[in-house]
């Protein structure tokens, strides 16, 4: 039951026992009383479940965030929303790199454009690390496959 139903109820039931107080007989009071009652605790449960419901939701949602943690003068691209008016693949919806140039508490970032220097507040769930170019010609390291290696033989 929802909360409107069960004080729509509520309501309705403590007016007619106050309008036929005269008229209607103890036991059917008794009766009409121990509804309300067990009216009032169907309503506690359902507020309680809620209640309960709502903190595992929310705990499940906050294991979904990822945490990023930005440091001064680290390179970072930012998420251009605005992109998403023109529709296509190919689009890159990340713009920079900038430059963070101070992290406040509760997750904003000061970054920096370094091409004209201006400087802005953005929300840190809008950044992510810039990583630089990788060469994989430069690779100095030689792969092994374990699976066709020879087994030492005993």
């Amino acid at each position: 039951m929802t909360k409107e139903l069960i004080m729509e109820v509520k309501l309705w039931t403590k007016t007619n026992l106050g309008a036929m107080n005269g008229l209607i007989q103890f036991e059917e009071k008794d009766h009409a009383l121990q509804l309300l009652n067990e009216l009032d605790e169907l309503w506690r449960e359902s507020y309680e479940s809620s209640r309960i419901y709502k903190e595992r939701l929310k705990l499940f949602h906050d294991k979904t965030i990822a945490r990023k943690t930005f440091e001064p003068n680290q390179k970072v691209l930012l998420y251009s929303s605005r992109l998403h008016m023109f529709p296509g693949k190919l689009r890159f919806r990340w713009t920079g790199p900038f430059i963070v140039k101070v992290v406040y508490p509760y997750g904003a970032v000061e970054i920096a454009n370094p091409e004209n220097g201006k400087s802005f507040k953005v929300n840190g769930q809008r950044l992510k690390p810039f990583l630089e170019h990788f060469d994989r010609h430069k690779s100095s390291e030689d792969l092994v496959d374990l699976l066709y290696q020879d087994t030492p033989s005993e």
